[in-house]
């Protein structure tokens, strides 16, 4: 009889070990894009909204997953139960700069563990050639 009562006890302590791990914040930067008035972030923030998929359904966010705006920032917040991914954030972000063909012009890179940038390209050119035609 011990023994069964020792094996009730252990999975409550997994489950508060579980119930305690934080919910994911990941934010992209569009400082940048906003500032040259290339790209609209309520219209970001709406794209994604629409198009983030919870349980295999788009736009079925629920309480699990917020999309929010702060200034010139999309912060998307994910509880522990949802397995949300930075990289399906940055997947999201390219799609929505390839349909308003913006995709050759920017880029989206990390900067840190949970934020990504939108950044212009560096692209140089070459003043000898230009001068030669």
């Amino acid at each position: 009889m011990p023994a069964a009562v020792k094996g009730k006890g252990a999975p409550a302590k997994g489950k508060a070990a579980k119930g305690k791990k934080a919910a994911s914040k990941f934010i992209v930067d569009c400082t940048t894009a906003e500032t040259d008035s290339i790209l609209d972030v309520g219209n970001f923030e709406k794209y994604l909204k629409e198009r983030i998929k919870v349980g295999g359904k788009a736009g079925n966010l629920g309480e699990n997953v917020n999309v929010g705006k702060d200034k010139s920032k999309i912060v998307v917040t994910a509880t522990a139960e949802t397995n949300f991914s930075k990289r399906y954030l940055k997947y999201l972000a390219k799609k929505y700069l390839k349909k308003h063909q913006m995709r050759d012009f920017l880029r989206v890179v990390s900067t840190n563990k949970a934020t990504y940038e939108l950044k212009y390209y560096n692209i140089q050119e070459n003043d000898d050639d230009a001068g030669d035609e």
